[in-house]
């Protein structure tokens, strides 16, 4: 037999092994399929910036016609319920609180000099700039005069509507399918250093790289297998739509699972139990998730910060996944992040194959 022929027939049966191994074992089946349904459920609808309901606050010192219609619009908006207070204190009590977001303060004066003042709860950043944004807008229209009046026309490309939905849910996959292989990687060889079953591997024809391999590929049609199964629930379940090409999509996949797969058995080879390579997972997906640019824009971290995330492969699968859903990227718009994830994937794989022993 060839020395070919002698390979494949050690990687067939070391792939059957692993494949027996993951499917055999009732909780992996469960950890395989149930986990990323329900992330991204779960995330799908939780992963959101958008106010869609909030009390606000008013001080109505003015009480004329005007100020109810500025009132009546914020009500017709159907986001914001208004609470009445006689005085500011009342009203900075309330933020202070928690019981309303932000507070609508109308002088007496505001019939003669047109003037609101817009106060919003900023322990929360993101909801605190929304709901300003919202109430300025509401008001603005509200209060807009005849007399030589500015047309605007506003229009938001690939995402009409401004549903972040449509900007989280394709984050969504990335990060099921980074936590998924992670987590199956790093606790592949210790657990096969716990059954005892390492040893004997250590005994057989299997060199190093087959044996990560062997490790590898399963996982890694676990990971696409994944990758299908919930872009199918984006895009049929929560309507996100796909405007790119499928195979761009596998192929930054497979790119991206390369640096997974890669770093959960570097992962491993650092670990003595399943706990300990589990916390150390852990360990890296908060980071990676937080500066990968899923929820926090990385042009808004400090610049040391941002030289960082050039190693987070999960940053170069963001930018690709998204533009494949909402502008119909291709292979040729991300070639520099395809290399990236690529070279990121080759070095944890040969970092592993260093520290196997």
């Amino acid at each position: 037999m060839s020395g070919l022929a002698q390979l494949a027939y050690r990687m067939r049966a070391l792939l059957l092994k692993e494949f027996r191994l993951l499917l055999r074992d009732p909780r992996m089946r469960f950890f395989v399929v149930v986990p990323p349904l329900l992330q991204m459920l779960v995330f799908g609808y939780a992963a959101t910036f958008d106010v869609r309901s909030a009390q606000v606050g008013v001080v109505d010192r003015a009480h004329t016609s005007a100020s109810r219609a500025v009132l009546d619009a914020i009500v017709a908006g159907g986001h914001y319920q208004l609470v009445h207070f006689a005085d500011m204190a009342q009203a900075a009590d309330a933020i202070t609180r928690g019981d309303v977001r932000a507070i609508v303060h109308l002088p007496a004066a505001f019939s003669a000099a047109p003037q609101i003042q817009l106060i919003a709860d900023g322990s929360d950043s993101n909801s605190a700039q929304l709901v300003l944004g919202q109430l300025a807008q509401i008001v603005r229209q509200a209060t807009a005069t005849t007399a030589a009046p500015v047309r605007l026309e506003e229009r938001a490309w690939f995402n009409p509507n401004l549903d972040d939905r449509l900007f989280f849910v394709p984050g969504i996959i990335a990060t099921v399918v980074l936590i998924t292989t992670l987590m199956l990687t790093a606790m592949s060889v210790v657990r096969e250093r716990e059954l005892g079953t390492l040893e004997r591997l250590e005994v057989t024809p299997i060199g190093r790289i087959e044996f990560l391999l062997g490790k590898m590929i399963p996982v890694a049609c676990v990971g696409l297998f994944d990758v299908a199964l919930v872009a199918v629930l984006a895009i049929g379940w929560f309507d996100v739509p796909f405007r790119g090409s499928v195979s761009a999509l596998f192929a930054g996949s497979a790119l991206f699972l390369m640096s997974t797969l890669g770093l959960g058995l570097l992962i491993s080879t650092w670990s003595s139990s399943q706990q300990q390579a589990m916390l150390l997972a852990v360990f890296f997906i908060m980071p990676a998730i937080i500066l990968s640019g899923f929820a926090f824009p990385i042009d808004n971290m400090p610049v040391p910060v941002q030289w960082l995330t050039w190693l987070d492969p999960l940053r170069y699968y963001l930018v690709i996944i998204r533009d494949l859903f909402l502008k119909g990227g291709s292979f040729a718009g991300h070639l520099d992040e395809f290399a990236a994830m690529a070279a990121l994937g080759v070095g944890a794989f040969v970092l592993s194959a260093m520290r196997l022993r």
